[in-house]
């Protein structure tokens, strides 16, 4: 048997009632991101990152943080709710490790933003080649051109946040745009890219539709 590659403990299912773990419906979201080539991807693209003597890989760092905030987390310290959870999730970096590297990552914003979306584009392409007939591209229009709709959303902060403005609604907090794809019947309005825009006075536009083959 070949050994596994993978960065997370493996889970089985068992009805004995022994051996139970939390977060276990995660594991969902870990092979997702392997079988997709996602952690790969951001190991690959995190890697100028990344310390000569570093024990945590950035790649699975950010891939985490991302985890726990799927799970309920809205702070890098939210990354502790995996770090309990050692069976499922296997090493985790330690907050002071966590906060140097998005430090890191923040003073090159630029370069790191882009990496991670490389990561997630090549990750993406994956996960529709292998839907094969259930992939939102499979049902494009003439021109093989994929519909991305555009929409705005409100988006409350119950306190004082970098960007955060008043809005239109009397409310306080950011105007983040969203976009999606395979809004086709049965499909999965899949969201595919969301930008957290400053708060403004004034209503947005309704939503609109684009065009574009871009899957990143």
């Amino acid at each position: 048997m070949s050994k596994s590659t993978s960065k997370y403990p493996s889970l089985s299912v068992e009805g004995g009632g022994t051996g139970i773990v939390s977060h276990a419906g995660t594991a969902l979201l870990l092979r997702a991101g392997e079988k997709t080539g996602l952690l790969d991807e951001l190991s690959r693209a995190l890697s100028p990152w990344r310390k000569p003597l570093a024990i945590h890989d950035p790649g699975k760092i950010v891939f985490d943080l991302a985890v726990s905030v799927a799970i309920g987390g809205d702070c890098l310290a939210d990354i502790a709710q995996l770090r309990g959870d050692r069976d499922v999730f296997g090493p985790v970096a330690s907050d002071p490790t966590v906060s140097r590297l998005i430090s890191s990552l923040a003073a090159d914003a630029g370069p790191a933003v882009a990496a991670i979306n490389t990561a997630r584009a090549h990750s993406r392409a994956n996960a529709w080649q292998a839907a094969g007939s259930g992939a939102p591209d499979a049902h494009c229009d003439e021109g093989g051109l994929v519909v991305v709709d555009l929409d705005a959303s409100l988006l409350t902060a119950h306190s004082e946040k970098q960007s955060a403005a008043p809005t239109y609604k009397r409310g306080f907090g950011f105007h983040p745009l969203c976009a999606f794809v395979d809004h086709r019947p049965g499909g999965t309005g899949e969201p595919v890219r969301s930008c957290c825009a400053p708060a403004t006075p004034e209503p947005t536009p309704p939503p609109t539709t684009s065009r574009s083959p871009n899957r990143s």
